[in-house]
């Protein structure tokens, strides 16, 4: 498995494969990240951050059987695997064990445009 690491955006495509399972492709993926995130992103870039989470073992993909409705092309429908799923977990403990670290007075302490909450 080629490294482990997960930057922020391959951690929002495995969360959102899993999310739309079992009907997880291109399309439907970037429609979903725009959806929940705002966020906004190139087909191709998904397509490219689908493959090296593939690579690293973290999703698997299978093509869909043809339709009508899609000129006879066929859809690769991708499915997170059990080191995708210990990968998201990894994180979303690191990151509450980070929040549960931070003090209370810290939040206190902070300046925004000039004022402090």
């Amino acid at each position: 498995m080629k490294g482990t690491n997960l930057g922020e955006f391959e951690e929002l495509l495995l969360l959102v494969v899993a999310s739309l399972y079992p009907d997880a492709y291109g399309v439907a993926i970037r429609e979903e990240i725009i959806a929940s995130s705002g966020r906004t992103a190139a087909l191709g870039a998904i397509h490219a951050a689908l493959g090296r989470l593939e690579e690293k073992g973290f999703l698997k993909s299978d093509l869909d059987s043809a339709t009508p409705t899609r000129g006879g092309r066929r859809k690769r429908l991708f499915t997170l695997t059990t080191a995708g799923k210990q990968a998201l977990e990894h994180n979303r403990q690191l990151r509450n064990h980070l929040w549960d670290r931070i003090p209370e007075i810290s939040w206190k302490n902070i300046q925004v445009s000039g004022y402090y909450y």
